[in-house]
């Protein structure tokens, strides 16, 4: 098992995100936001400088954590911007010896989700050209459970792997997503979703794990949290993976720093920017100590 997490939160510079990874005193970083944009999109001279600042710090990237098929891709529109970003990301995925991509399967609108099984042939039509595009590539596709159709319910999750039905289809299983997201199962209204009954069900299919906390506030909006403190059953779901053998990776996404307030007569850029790094750092340690507590031992 190692740690590893969304360094973009703590810094929107490459040298900030390693600086942060390096004083958890952890080697990894999973990419999303990234100079100019992402892994995908950043320009040549920009990719070569990221590769210059990984091979002089020590750090590497464990995944990327692409936009592809994302809450902002509806399944009521065209495919070919996630395909693009996989054909993209590919050979810079390959020179930097990234092997797992954290994927989605396309927005189902509010409107729509009562008629989500209406969408699962195209659903899996689409999905299933970007993870051949991934097989060919020796990458694998993480799939995670958000604000996409099969994020709807497990049984939408499970649907699609069965349905894909590929070794380069995998799972990255977020343990906060649930507990904003409802569970499109049976006639609305819809319950939210409990993190740990969609964890259970599709846990032989986890490859990876990201840690966000959060819970529900009375105008139904989300409030992230430090680990633990929230509604992700997050140490339930740990004290399971450890006692079933789990040794894949586990990635901080904290959200936390989206609850900042400035302090009277403080410049705001940099306050934030000071909370942004050290709420990540702090989610860090947080989540390290929890984890050694459980039993893990990060590599």
């Amino acid at each position: 098992m190692y740690l590893t997490g969304f360094a973009d939160e703590a810094a929107d510079t490459l040298e900030g995100q390693i600086a942060a990874t390096k004083e958890l005193g952890w080697s990894r970083i999973e990419t999303r936001k990234l100079m100019s944009g992402n892994l995908a999109s950043i320009t040549d001279e920009e990719f070569a400088k990221v590769e210059e600042l990984l091979a002089q710090s020590g750090v590497s990237f464990n995944g990327y954590g692409s936009g592809i098929a994302n809450w902002s891709h509806p399944i009521t529109e065209e495919a070919e911007s996630s395909y693009e970003e996989m054909r993209r990301a590919i050979p810079r995925m390959q020179k930097l010896g990234i092997r797992m991509v954290r994927i989605m399967s396309f927005a189902v609108p509010d409107e729509l989700k009562p008629k989500s099984w209406d969408f699962a042939d195209e659903v899996v039509r689409r999905v299933s050209t970007i993870v051949k595009m991934a097989e060919d590539a020796g990458i694998v596709c993480l799939h995670e459970n958000c604000m996409n159709w099969a994020g709807l319910s497990f049984e939408h999750t499970l649907y699609l792997l069965d349905h894909v039905k590929s070794p380069a289809l995998r799972l990255v299983f977020d343990t906060g997503n649930p507990v904003f997201n409802r569970d499109i199962r049976g006639e609305a209204p819809y319950k939210w979703q409990s993190a740990w009954e969609f964890y259970k069900n599709v846990r032989e299919f986890i490859a990876h794990v990201h840690i966000k906390d959060c819970y529900v506030n009375e105008k139904n909006e989300p409030v992230f949290t430090f680990a633990g403190e929230g509604r992700g059953d997050v140490e339930q779901i740990l004290r399971d993976l450890y006692a079933t053998g789990y040794d894949g990776g586990i990635s901080i996404e904290p959200h936390v720093a989206t609850v900042f307030h400035a302090k009277e007569g403080e410049d705001q850029a940099e306050a934030m920017k000071k909370y942004r790094y050290d709420s990540y750092v702090k989610y860090g340690r947080g989540l390290e100590s929890m984890v050694r507590k459980i039993g893990f031992v990060p590599a």
